[in-house]
């Protein structure tokens, strides 16, 4: 990393690479044809399936998946994440004008899971503060950039606030990073790399099947109880 750096960098870097890649998606969108959008979504739907598959394979252990999920999905349903997830969403439509777009908690929603959910978040905010480097988050805002563009061109312009959630979640992390440390073990990474790709491959899911969606906001308690396993 170069010698200028404070905390949180990454995640102000992140946040802003979500932003162009939505703006450049919003632009691109209103280039394409209804078809072409819908051929995007299930592209990317496709993309995120297979990608949480495959890290979800590579580390399964089935009782930590069980007790993880459960676990994490009846706290998640009382706290009901789900739901507050959503009302921040139609607070930002609200905030931003766009009242009439149908599409927008929905859009925000899914992009918000997209790029908060995955080790690369976690580690890469702790080491954002305790390490004084960037790099995994810089390395995710590329990934981003292209996720939330494609997304954008596909579901519409509530993609773009997903801003919001990754300098929030990220940020959070950053902030505790000196009391998150010492649980991010080895496995404990790998725990949470595994669990995580399993919520990743739900919202691909959701994605592709919007009639019948999965709950994923309220499984993300699934991952702190997955670091926490032994």
């Amino acid at each position: 990393m170069t010698e200028f750096h404070f905390a949180g960098i990454g995640t102000l870097i992140n946040v802003a690479g979500i932003i162009v890649g939505g703006l450049l998606g919003l632009f691109g969108g209103r280039l394409l044809t209804a078809g072409i959008q819908r051929t995007l979504q299930d592209a990317c739907a496709l993309a995120v399936i297979f990608l949480g598959a495959d890290g979800a394979l590579k580390n399964l252990d089935t009782m930590l998946l069980i007790a993880s999920l459960i676990g994490g999905g009846l706290i998640g349903a009382i706290i009901d994440i789900d739901g507050k997830l959503e009302q921040l969403g139609v607070w930002l439509r609200s905030r931003s004008g766009n009242d009439g777009d149908t599409k927008f908690v929905n859009a925000f929603v899914t992009a918000s899971l997209t790029v908060c959910v995955g080790a690369m978040a976690v580690i890469g905010a702790i080491n954002d503060r305790l390490l004084n480097d960037a790099t995994i988050l810089i390395a995710k805002t590329a990934l981003d950039l292209i996720i939330i563009l494609v997304m954008t061109a596909s579901l519409g312009k509530g993609c773009i606030f997903s801003f919001v959630s990754v300098g929030i979640f990220q940020g959070a992390i950053t902030l505790f990073a000196g009391f998150i440390e010492p649980f991010m073990t080895e496995a404990a990474l790998a725990n949470l790399s595994s669990v995580g790709n399993v919520l990743i491959f739900g919202v691909g899911v959701n994605l592709l099947f919007p009639e019948r969606k999965i709950g994923v906001a309220n499984l993300l308690p699934a991952l702190i109880i997955a670091c926490l396993w032994r």
